[in-house]
């Protein structure tokens, strides 16, 4: 049976550009491939795959093309000079063809094994640092200097990665593209290529001073500022002061995470602050003011006569102004109502008094213990 025009199978003008071509056999390899035909129609539409795929070989190739314009089949006829077939590859020959097709739908370099594509090209990686800095440094900024790893190209080898008198080969494994190709059933899978590293090129004899790389790691300094109100675990991105790209590729970015010293007074919960105020239990008992810490200086508390341990006072606006907030926290003081230790003995004898005196005058001076005790009563009744 006669073979039908080229053209024809794939359904496009003699004069149809490479990418008309390509779009039509798209159309009709999905159409007609195997998996998508099962049953009764299976055989036909094989038929008709292999027919576009061979179809799609000789006009995509533009010395084929030229061939097949002037002569017809004969000019590209697989028995002459001893080829083998367009379609003697069997579904492998599939596999690359449509790789090239698939390559131009996701993006890719192209799966196709007749094309170079050239050498893989990678963002470098991000680098991480992290910094301590105190809350006072936290609640209002600051300015500060880090030194952060760099790389500058080679001297002695001119950032070839090559010993000065030679040069790089072209990777044997990958053809110089930087990436190989494994055939997974009917399809192409790109990979980075092993042997270059998507570099597309081998160094037979590498530089001593760079072992290669063509660069030379160094350290640099960064100005670096802190804006007011961070907090533990935030970071600040430094756009392109992180590992150079691979092949021309971007660098990657540096992120400075924040750690925040333990403070020896406050502790941070969100833009609030806490802190404990030890007080003697006469002033707990006698009430008066006491004065207490802020980032901002001091300031005072009138505590109120009888104050019991665990009391909190909460003094508006004296936490921090986070970053993202538009007013600062607030500052809670929590009384630790201290009990006296090394009494002497006229000391001791004062206390006993007291302590008889505030008896006698029963639960009006403890109203929580005679609570208490009246339940713990209640409970073993």
């Amino acid at each position: 049976m006669a073979k039908r025009d080229y053209y024809e199978v794939l359904g496009v003008a003699k004069n149809a550009s490479e990418e008309d071509i390509k779009k039509a056999y798209r159309k009709l390899a999905m159409k007609f491939h195997p998996d998508r035909n099962q049953g009764d129609g299976a055989a036909a539409a094989e038929e008709k795959f292999k027919e576009a795929k061979e179809a799609y070989e000789m006009l995509s190739d533009g010395q084929k093309r030229a061939a097949y314009d002037q002569y017809g089949h004969a000019g590209v006829d697989p028995n002459m000079g001893g080829r083998g077939g367009p379609g003697a590859e069997g579904f492998g020959g599939f596999a690359e063809a449509f790789g090239d097709i698939f390559g131009d739908i996701f993006g890719g370099a192209g799966g196709g094994g007749r094309r170079g594509g050239g050498s893989q090209v990678y963002r470098g990686s991000d680098l991480s640092y992290a910094m301590e800095i105190t809350l006072e440094e936290a609640a209002n900024g600051k300015e500060t200097q880090i030194r952060i790893p760099s790389w500058e190209g080679c001297e002695t080898c001119k950032g070839t990665g090559a010993k000065p008198g030679t040069s790089a080969k072209s990777c044997g494994a990958c053809g110089g593209s930087g990436a190989v190709h494994m055939r997974q059933g009917f399809f192409s899978i790109q990979q980075t290529c092993p042997h270059c590293h998507g570099s597309g090129k081998i160094i037979p004899d590498p530089c001593n001073t760079c072992a290669g790389q063509g660069k030379i790691k160094k350290t640099k300094t960064l100005e670096v500022k802190i804006p007011a109100g961070i907090n533990e675990g935030m970071r600040i991105r430094s756009a392109g002061n992180g590992e150079p790209g691979v092949n021309g590729g971007p660098p990657g970015d540096l992120y400075i995470e924040i750690r925040l010293k333990q403070h020896e007074i406050f502790e941070r919960d969100g833009d609030d602050l806490h802190c404990t105020i030890p007080i003697a239990f006469t002033t707990a008992a006698l009430g008066g003011s006491i004065e207490v810490p802020t980032l901002g200086g001091k300031a005072e508390i009138d505590l109120p006569e009888g104050t019991q341990h665990g009391k909190t006072f909460r003094l508006r606006g004296k936490g921090i102004k986070g970053v993202r907030s538009s007013y600062p926290g607030d500052l809670y003081c929590h009384i630790s109502i201290e009990t006296p230790v090394k009494l002497t003995e006229h000391q001791r004898k004062m206390l006993k008094d007291l302590d008889k005196s505030l008896r006698d005058g029963g639960e009006k001076h403890s109203p929580n213990a005679k609570s208490w005790t009246d339940r713990v009563k209640d409970l073993f009744k």
